[in-house]
This record gives structure tokens, sequence and C-alpha cells, in this order.
């Protein structure tokens, strides 16, 4: 990385629970790409105050994590196509002071389901409500899904996201199966108070056919773990994080890194 410098670019994360992992991913491609850019991770005390940050420091981006994904979108100027379609965004560009939303989430989640060759006739449970389940809803709608249940504890929450695309509400998932089962809570992620709780019964999980986990720390979360144990397809979150991060970069910079770029990017950013 190269010495600090007043004509640096700053671009930043806000997550209620950081990583390095976005930290890494994009120094390792500012160094291997010659940019002059560096990348830092926080944990806001205030959202408004942060986002205040970024416009008035000139901060070129922000990548937005959970819970954050939602409450952003009143404290900026704009929103992109990606980001109004599903009224979450997961990063913020800022150009000349105008702070525009995007959603990278929702690009990565069509892409994966394409990339493993998912069919659209699958059933699936997605738990979750909140801003990644909207982009995970969306994608799974755009790409053809019909049939499927958003599982949430908070009624109101579940219902709206389940009425927003035609699919089926259930405050539990008590009973029921589906080929695809996907979590979109924190449920599993390292540092949680619920690191080591499934998100769906290991019972469940045999019988499916795909499973698929957008928490990317830790790597085989013990969701992906029973879905292994019993030789069940996966998706991980660790490819989600990468082909997101990528978008992000190509916003923040213009530079379309090599997919062995992207690749060597996403292993050092796991190394840490």
């Amino acid at each position: 990385m190269p010495i600090l410098n007043k004509d640096m670019t700053l671009c930043i994360s806000l997550a209620a629970r950081p990583s390095n992992l976005g930290t890494r991913f994009h120094n390792f491609l500012y160094d291997e790409l010659g940019l002059n850019y560096v990348y830092k991770a926080f944990a806001p005390i205030s959202l408004p105050d942060a986002i205040a940050g970024v416009r008035g420091l000139g901060i070129r981006g922000a990548a937005v994590s959970m819970p954050y994904k939602e409450d952003v979108i009143a404290l900026l100027d704009g929103l992109d196509e990606s980001a109004a379609a599903i009224d979450s965004v997961n990063t913020v560009v800022n150009t000349d002071g105008r702070l525009i939303g995007h959603n990278t989430d929702y690009t990565a989640v069509r892409s994966l389901l394409t990339l493993h060759d998912v069919p659209a006739s699958h059933t699936f449970l997605l738990r979750g409500s909140g801003g990644m389940a909207k982009a995970v809803a969306a994608a799974l709608r755009d790409a053809g899904f019909a049939r499927g249940t958003i599982i949430a504890r908070n009624e109101e929450a579940g219902r709206a996201l389940a009425g927003l695309y035609g699919f089926d509400w259930h405050p539990t998932g008590a009973g029921l199966t589906a080929d695809l089962l996907v979590n979109v809570t924190p449920l599993g992620m390292a540092g949680g108070a619920d690191a080591e709780v499934l998100a769906f019964d290991a019972a469940i999980v045999a019988e499916a056919s795909v499973v698929f986990d957008v928490v990317a720390m830790p790597a085989v979360t013990p969701l992906l773990q029973a879905a292994q144990d019993a030789g069940v397809r996966v998706i991980t979150g660790v490819e989600v994080a990468a082909l997101q991060a990528e978008e992000q970069f190509v916003l923040y910079t213009g530079v379309r890194p090599r997919a062995d770029q992207v690749r060597r990017a996403s292993e050092f950013s796991r190394e840490g």
C-alpha cells in the first residue's frame, strides 16, 4: 500500500460489527492496480453523523452493512435503480458532494443463482426481512422463482416483504421444507451471540437441494457445515462478498479488475 498522502482517496465501510474482509479486499486491489486509494472499516456511533462525514470530508464511497441498509436512504441525495427497486442500499458513492445509493448485493445474488445453476422451479425458504433479505427476495423473483416463503418473526416486516414480491410469510418456518434454503440473518456469524445457531433445523437442511448462507464470516457457517455433512450443495457468503465488493470497487474507482485479481483479493481478505 502506498504511503498515506494528502491526495489519497478514502473509501470506508459502515457496519455494526465491522470485519477486515472489505478492508483487505479493497486495499489489496488498490495496491495491485497502483491506485492512490485507502479503505477503512468503521462501526458508526451515529449513522447520520457518519454520512455527514462522508459528504463533508469528501470520502469517495461507503459500503453499508447490517443494520443500516434501509436507514441510510433518508440521508442520501438519490438512489441508483439497483437500490430504488428494493429500497435498500449497500453502497454509497460520493460525486462532488452528491451521495447516491446503490445495491450490489442484488446483482451478486442474481449472478450466483445463475453460476450455481439453481432451477427457478425450486421452492424456497428465506429467513430474514431486512435490507439484504430484500435484495435476495428481489433477485429470486426476477430470476423466475415463484414459490417461496419469507420466514420472519417480525410480522409487519415479514408480511410486507412477502407481499412486495408475491411470496408467502411464516413467523417461524416450523413444519416447512423447500428445495432452496436461504439464510439472510446474522445467525451463524462469527462473534455474534447466535454464532452456533442454525438458521434452519438440520432435518430441513438434509431434505433441501441447495443451501445458501449470505454470512461471510466464518467462511463455513454452522448452516453450511450441516448442509455439507448432509451432501447438500451450498452457495456461500464468501462468494456474495467477493462479487458485491468487486462491483463496489468499480463504482469507487472506475476500474474493472481481472477475474484472477478478484479471486486473489478475496483469498487475501480471508487470510486476516
